[in-house]
């Protein structure tokens, strides 16, 4: 197998891997919060900050990597419009997603918390949930654009 094929495959796992893990999650965390069972809050919200270690954090890193080289070793211009927007989107896409990380991990220790001692869980759950809902948005569509703008390579 070719270098280029592997960085391409790698390229295209990651991305995959990327958009994925972000519906899991977000299908994951939509569910339990409609659940009363704060059992299934603690899973969804333990599994999600995981994932996001797991699979989202690796692919975060690969994805510009992959993306450098396959830039590089098929000669495209650095600057040109479509490859300008990716850069765009992936950098907001990435400023979304730092927060949203941020508070999955509050949220994992306020269900932590409301699971050890029995107490309903506290206006600040549901208020970081609605804003982790809020910055989700922006991050998954960036990366349909991403995705189009990949396949499209023009604008």
């Amino acid at each position: 197998m070719s270098w280029y094929l592997l960085v391409k495959t790698l390229h295209i796992l990651s991305a995959t891997v990327l958009f994925g893990t972000g519906l899991g999650i977000a299908f994951f965390m939509f569910r339990s919060m409609w659940s009363k069972d704060i059992q299934q809050k603690l899973y969804a919200v333990q599994s999600t900050v995981l994932a996001d270690y797991l699979f989202t954090l690796p692919a975060v890193v690969v994805q510009p990597v992959s993306g450098a080289w396959l830039v590089w070793y098929l000669g495209f211009d650095w600057m040109s419009p479509w490859l300008m927007m990716t850069y765009a989107l992936y950098a907001l896409a990435g400023a979304y997603w730092i927060p949203v990380v941020w508070i999955q991990i509050q949220l994992r220790k306020l269900v932590e918390e409301s699971a050890r001692t029995g107490e309903q869980l506290p206006v600040r759950y549901h208020r970081l949930f609605r804003l982790w809902v809020l910055l989700g948005w922006p991050a998954f569509t960036s990366l349909v654009i991403i995705f189009y703008l990949m396949v499209a390579k023009s604008v």
